[in-house]
């Protein structure tokens, strides 16, 4: 069945590309090929709204993001970076400081609210992933690259530090606050078997066409499960990142309270008794 997010609507993105190209799977593209797939004011704006559909649509249960062309993505667009402050109020420090963290915080919510969607979240990185890139793929769930993929923490290079994600998130993925202080403060290239070993990705495939076919495959196999399950694991997961063990526990046990009701427990259980694979159940909607 089509999705509501493949609808008309959808076509108006300008910056993005909306794609269902396996069932109960959504592909969306960074999709500015010709600027290596720099996120403009556009795009920023498309994640956030894109995010919070597929958040609501009954019909998707994995998300894969992707860049089209060369690039996954080169970062901010410095050219409407550059706009945006100078558009700033011509006032005085305080107001014009006030302005500009209303801008940092719109371009946070883009990839906080992809990390917030309760559908998981697939990064597929090709070529160059630099600067917001990293931001981006720090706010998904599952990272695979391409043998061609790097990545650069670029912000000191450009004056400033980073402000949207990667600071916050990136030692919880790698498990090295040394190597991530070496990145953020030096801007170096990790390339594609340096993000293996660390942990930043799970997975390098040959070429592009390798990796995308892999993620989807991924998607797919998580879009087979119970929705129920897989969402509730992700909630869980995301709650428990960032507290105590003993948060986490109380935390998953007032879920399951609830969740341990649905009707996708017998379903599974009988499927696996009748020697049938997840894919054979038909789970109801979320």
């Amino acid at each position: 069945m089509t999705s509501p997010m493949t609808s008309a609507a959808v076509q108006e993105l300008q910056s993005l590309r909306l794609l269902q190209e396996r069932p109960r799977v959504l592909h969306l593209q960074l999709h500015r090929p010709g600027k290596r797939n720099a996120l403009d004011l556009r795009c920023w704006r498309e994640l956030v709204q894109v995010f919070r559909d597929i958040a609501q649509d009954p019909e998707c249960r994995a998300v894969l993001i992707s860049g089209a062309g060369a690039a996954f993505t080169a970062g901010i667009d410095l050219a409407e970076l550059g706009s945006l402050l100078a558009a700033l109020p011509a006032q005085d420090a305080a107001r014009r400081a006030w302005a500009l963290r209303r801008h940092i915080l719109e371009f946070q919510q883009s990839f906080s609210a992809m990390e917030r969607c309760p559908k998981p979240v697939i990064a597929a990185v090709h070529g160059p992933c630099i600067g917001a890139g990293v931001d981006l793929i720090s706010a998904c769930d599952i990272r695979f690259c391409s043998q061609d993929a790097y990545f650069q923490v670029k912000e000191v290079d450009m004056g400033l530090a980073a402000d949207v994600g990667t600071l916050q998130r990136l030692p919880k993925i790698v498990g090295s606050q040394s190597l991530v202080n070496e990145l953020a403060f030096t801007a170096r290239i990790m390339r594609a078997p340096e993000a293996l070993s660390c942990g930043l990705v799970s997975r390098v495939l040959p070429d592009k066409a390798a990796l995308l076919e892999v993620a989807l495959e991924v998607a797919e196999a998580i879009a087979a499960r119970s929705p129920v399950a897989v969402q509730g694991t992700k909630v869980n997961l995301l709650y428990s990142r960032d507290r105590p063990v003993s948060e986490g526990l109380q935390h998953v046990a007032t879920w399951n309270m609830a969740m341990l009701q649905t009707e996708d427990i017998p379903k599974s259980v009988q499927a696996a008794l009748d020697k049938k694979g997840p894919e054979d159940v038909p789970f109801a909607k979320l």
